[in-house]
């Protein structure tokens, strides 16, 4: 009501201007009033607005009832009245519609109607001159422990800056201060602002159950930064706090063996160096680190498998070629039937390859093919269901019936389905939109006077807008997954067809070696290629039985070609 008082003010007193001009031109000159005199308000014109802050003046009597109701934690029938304060029913100042609208924010929270409440906490979030700006902080904090990552909390909490948090630096609200600090850190690692979030990661204390959270972003950040160093202080301090014992921390292993990971790829990472021709060279001792922390994680960790292949590049690029085949071997054990790790067989032809043994390297390359090749073209099939506009809703279906096992799909590509839709990421998606189905079950609970009231009808909307927007980001995001998966297969094809090409020409390069050197005639030549069994071919001491207790210390033994 102030607003649009002010603009129509501000718009009388213009008109008034301008007929005093036309008049007084008219009296001098005679003529008419220029045509540009005529001015043209925008209502909605910034400038137009207020520029004090708003105030707060004497509620009026049902403002009054609507604060004692909220006061004595009626929350259904507060949350009722404060809507009509809020939407101006009332004739209250703009001061009092903001307190009314903040303390019905409280009230769908205290509901557990969170969607909702996050709804009005965020458009104060979005407003820096609201009486309750600084407030909101609080319960934005508040609604992160109740609403997943999707719900992005943390874009609403990065409205606010360092100091805004400052003021929770006291004893009695740590806590909030430390979640704070890692919330709005997390938002600046968003953005790429990796100084800052690592200012910000840094004020988490080591009593804060967000410590080892905090922890790794500060790690990752370094990371981002190319500084190695800070980066793995920043995992070990994870290992620590947790072998201290640490708070707050919901999976303690998990988060170790992730912190290990995270320190083996650092030093792997920082152990490859390419010069100006692209050519690697490898530091010896930062890679020993590398494979230290890979050996770390835990046999039963979700990241034992990513750790040993990633592993085997390292041993790859050191030269163990026993080490690196081992493990492809532990990986490709039935042990592990829903594992996918295509690459592994491109890194043993390459291995094969650059050790002479050409027709090991084709044996590998021919297998790939035979199998991935039928699963990508069926992978293409299901993606192309899926694609164009407005799919995502029938993708998060599919998603879900994937995690629930109610898929219909081929023995051959289900397990390589499931793979690409289990990351982390989208269970959390998966989570949000559960989460958001149980609030709408509250809200079906509720009295018939709140369902049917024009606030339960905004509740309903920001419930149906939430959960809508929820499945479409969960939608797309699987259907990047499988993308990501299709594309990565594709990227295993055509190496594997580089590799072919590589052998194709080394052969050739060997044989006319040969020719020339008198050890084999041309004839002979000619039929070069028919496997002749010899002492020299590589022996697999393996029976077809595995044992769970070998799994990760199985070698392969490889002998050299390239001397002969």
């Amino acid at each position: 009501m102030l607003k649009r008082f002010a603009c129509i003010c501000l718009v009388v007193s213009t008109m008034g201007f301008a007929t005093g001009s036309a008049v007084a031109q008219g009296a001098k000159g005679g003529g008419k009033a220029p045509a540009e005199s005529a001015v043209d308000i925008e209502l909605d014109d910034p400038g137009s607005e207020p520029t004090g802050p708003v105030v707060a003046g004497q509620m009026t009597e049902e403002a009054a009832q609507a604060k004692r109701l909220f006061d004595s934690e009626k929350w259904a029938q507060a949350a009722l009245a404060l809507d009509r304060v809020f939407k101006n029913e009332t004739n209250d100042d703009e001061g009092n519609r903001q307190i009314a609208q903040y303390n019905l924010a409280i009230a769908l929270y205290q509901l557990k109607l969170h969607q909702a409440s996050y709804n009005i906490f965020s458009l104060i979030a979005d407003n820096p001159n609201h009486l309750k700006f600084n407030e909101t902080l609080l319960w934005l904090s508040k609604l992160a422990t109740q609403l997943p990552e999707p719900a992005d909390i943390i874009e609403r909490v990065g409205k606010y800056k360092a100091d805004a948090i400052a003021r929770f630096d006291n004893p009695n609200q740590h806590e909030l201060f430390w979640q704070l600090n890692y919330l709005l850190g997390r938002y600046k690692y968003r953005n790429r602002q990796y100084e800052e979030a690592i200012r910000l990661f840094q004020n988490v204390s080591k009593r804060s159950k967000y410590f080892v959270q905090a922890q790794f972003f500060m790690g990752i950040s370094y990371v981002q930064l190319r500084r190695s160093v800070p980066a793995v202080k920043s995992f070990n301090r994870i290992v620590r706090a947790i072998d201290d014992g640490v708070e707050g921390v919901e999976d303690e292993q998990r988060m170790r063996d992730l912190a290990f990971l995270s320190m083996a790829r650092t030093y792997y990472t920082a152990s490859i160096r390419l010069d100006d021709n692209n050519t690697p060279t490898v530091d010896a001792t930062k890679l020993s680190a590398a494979v230290k922390y890979w050996n770390k994680i835990d046999v039963a960790s979700e990241y034992w498998l990513d750790g040993l292949f990633e592993q085997s590049w390292a041993y790859f690029m050191a030269g163990d070629y026993p080490r690196a085949l081992g493990n492809i071997h532990t990986i490709q054990s039935p042990f592990f039937p829903n594992s996918f790790y295509p690459e592994s067989d491109i890194l043993k032809a390459v291995i094969y390859f650059a050790n002479c043994q050409y027709k090991e390297a084709t044996t590998v390359v021919a297998r790939f093919k035979l199998k991935y090749e039928p699963i990508k073209a069926e992978m293409e099939k299901i993606l192309a269901r899926y694609k164009g506009e407005n799919q995502e809703a029938k993708m998060f279906d599919f998603l879900r019936n994937v995690r629930e096992g109610k898929a219909d799909l081929d023995a051959k590509v289900r397990p390589i389905v499931e793979n690409s839709l289990s990351d982390r990421q989208l269970l959390r998606n998966l989570e949000y939109v559960r989460v958001l189905e149980e609030e709408e079950r509250v809200f079906k609970k509720a009295p018939a006077a709140f369902k049917n009231s024009p606030l339960g009808g905004d509740v309903q909307d920001a419930l149906d807008f939430a959960k809508d927007l929820a499945i479409r980001n969960a939608g797309d995001l699987a259907r990047a997954r499988f993308q990501r998966t299709v594309d990565e297969l594709n990227e295993h094809l055509r190496d594997s067809a580089k590799i072919l090409i590589d052998v194709t020409a080394a052969e050739r390069n060997k044989l006319e070696q040969a020719v020339q050197s008198g050890q084999v005639s041309r004839e002979e030549s000619k039929i070069y290629g028919v496997v002749k069994p010899d002492e020299e071919h590589v022996l697999w001491p393996f029976n077809g039985e595995f044992w769970r207790d070998e799994l990760g210390f199985y070698r392969q033994v490889v002998i050299s070609n390239c001397g002969r």
